[in-house]
């Protein structure tokens, strides 16, 4: 285990629109404001994107599961956000949900918003940490500085 004590520094309101990518979105934010590293929460809903959902085996680096869907789905989710090669990378961890159809993943690639997503941005600072690839892990965890 690895960590640093940091403080919370400004709040974003983000209202996320429909037909808008949803990571592309909060990757928007964090360039446009300069944000390094943060931790979010949302809700809203999806009309279709695509998530991991496990890995096949229990092996690393992890062969992915993928669930793709393409109709509207409810979504409330938690994730971070830190500089990778100075580029922001969003990490999202969401439950989805449609007509008692429950999923939890790791939400990735494209994900379109269906009718609005609101999120809730923590700035964090007064440490230094970026992700950094590791092949044997199969991911870019967070590392500190």
């Amino acid at each position: 285990m690895d960590y640093r004590v940091g403080q919370i520094a400004r709040v974003f309101t983000v209202r996320i629109d429909h037909g808008e990518d949803l990571l592309e979105s909060l990757k928007t934010l964090a360039s446009k404001e300069n944000i390094q590293a943060a931790t979010f929460i949302l809700l809203g809903a999806v009309e279709s994107g695509h998530m991991v959902v496990a890995p096949k085996k229990n092996e690393r680096p992890p062969d992915k599961m993928w669930l793709s869907f393409d109709n509207a789905h409810e979504i409330a989710g938690i994730g971070d956000l830190f500089r990778e090669n100075g580029d922001p990378v969003v990490h999202l961890h969401a439950g989805l949900g449609r007509a008692g159809d429950g999923r939890i993943g790791c939400v990735r690639k494209e994900n379109k918003v269906f009718m609005v997503i609101e999120a809730f941005v923590f700035e964090l600072t007064g440490f230094e940490a970026n992700r950094v690839w590791n092949d044997d892990e199969g991911f870019a965890p967070v590392t500190f500085k």
